[in-house]
């Protein structure tokens, strides 16, 4: 959009007009005295620019009774499963993080809230979807370090997206997502700093976290935050998950390496004290996905449809 103000009023009078006073395009475009080309690309615009956000509820017949069993099956409080888009990975994403966002509206209204996000493109699909929800009680606290590059998946960015959208405030971890060694890794989390931070993460009401699948298309391997020796040393382990900075063999349990105490990051008690819910979407998060639900401090999972039928059709439920 070009800084001329008369341009960014019919931005704003278009999107208003037609999201707000339900006007046809048509309707619109006479209104203003403006081509339908160009209200049409004056909406798009205002998506493209976030201006228009959409929230909406979900819930058929055939994605509660997953849910129900989802929830019985690994034992969760509560499971809220996404209907099938039908399209990739990218499309369930999207699915997830709309159910998440709704999610989020509901409990962020609680007052003063504390909530603890992860990183990952579900979690910005998240902060993608989230609308009507304003709260300055809020406050979103990373729960691990960050990259170096300043993407929509970091932590950083989620925590400062979802402050932004709601009011509340963020706090970010000063801390990179892996130190060289376990002993820097004690080094950075004695800084004051980070243990402020650690503080409040670890005691967040809520913690929002996704799911890494330790495969080639995975970010930590895409975005070369793994170096190749490293990602040989997870596979060796029998690595098949990872979240907030841990690495999960398929029971659950912790692998067998030191990549596992050289994330400054929250610990598993941490988790197991707070509240988790977990976002997971695409079919190829089959393995992760039981793997952390295995590792026994989820709380409640928000998955898509398809994802749901693998979970469990691959533990014979």
């Amino acid at each position: 959009m070009s800084g001329n103000p008369r341009d960014r009023d019919d931005l704003i009078q278009a999107t208003w007009l037609y999201h707000v006073g339900q006007m046809s395009q048509e309707d619109v475009s006479r209104r203003m005295g403006l081509s339908r080309f160009k209200v049409l690309r004056l909406l798009q615009e205002a998506r493209d620019l976030g201006l228009v956000r959409v929230s909406i509820e979900i819930g058929t017949s055939a994605t509660l009774a997953l849910a129900d069993r989802l929830a019985a099956r690994f034992s969760l409080e509560n499971v809220l499963v996404a209907p099938e888009t039908g399209g990739d990975d990218a499309a369930a994403r999207r699915a997830v993080g709309q159910m998440a966002a709704g999610w989020l509206a509901r409990i962020g209204r609680e007052g003063e809230v504390t909530i603890g996000v992860g990183w990952g493109r579900t979690m910005a699909a998240m902060a993608d979807a989230l609308a009507g929800l304003r709260n300055p009680g809020l406050c979103f606290v990373s729960l691990m370090g960050s990259m170096t590059h300043a993407t929509a998946t970091s932590p950083f960015d989620v925590c400062l997206r979802l402050a932004a959208l709601t009011g509340g405030r963020a706090v970010f971890l000063p801390a990179p997502f892996l130190a060289d060694t376990p002993a820097d890794a004690e080094q950075i989390r004695a800084q004051r700093m980070v243990r402020e931070a650690l503080c409040v993460a670890k005691a967040a009401d809520h913690m929002v976290i996704s799911v890494g699948e330790c495969t080639p298309e995975a970010l930590l391997q895409s975005t070369g935050v793994l170096t190749p020796d490293e990602v040989a040393e997870l596979a060796a382990a029998g690595t098949v998950a990872d979240t907030t900075g841990k690495f999960f063999t398929p029971g659950g349990g912790l692998a067998d390496t030191d990549l596992n105490a050289r994330a400054p990051s929250i610990g598993l008690d941490d988790m197991h004290r707070s509240r988790v819910t977990l976002l997971a979407a695409g079919q190829g998060k089959v393995r992760a996905t039981r793997a952390v639900l295995a590792a026994g401090f989820v709380n409640r999972l928000i998955v898509d449809e398809a994802l749901a039928c693998a979970l469990l059709e691959e533990s014979g439920t």
